[in-house]
C-alpha cells in the first residue's frame, strides 16, 4: 500500500527525503523501501510522523482526507 499523504507531507514542510529519516531515527534506504511497499512502516513511525507534520496518523494512512483534528 502506498501513502501519498506521507509524502506531500515532506514535501509540504520542505524536508527531504534524507532529512525526515534522520528525524525518524531511520536510514534513508529504510525510508524508500517504505515508499517502495518493501517493508511496512512500524505504527510507532507513523505515530512520529504525525507527530511531526502536526497532523493525524488517520490522515497520513490515507483513511481521511482530513488532515487535522481542529475544526
Amino acid at each position: 500500500m502506498t501513502y501519498p499523504n506521507i509524502e506531500a507531507e515532506r514535501a509540504r514542510a520542505g524536508m527531504t527525503k534524507e532529512g525526515l529519516a534522520t528525524a525518524l531515527g531511520v536510514s534513508p534506504s529504510t525510508v524508500k523501501n517504505w515508499q517502495s511497499n518493501k517493508t511496512e512502516i512500524p505504527a510507532s513511525k507513523i505515530v512520529a510522523m504525525a507527530t511531526l507534520f502536526d497532523v493525524t496518523t488517520d490522515y497520513l494512512l490515507g483513511r481521511t482526507n482530513q488532515a487535522s483534528t481542529s475544526i
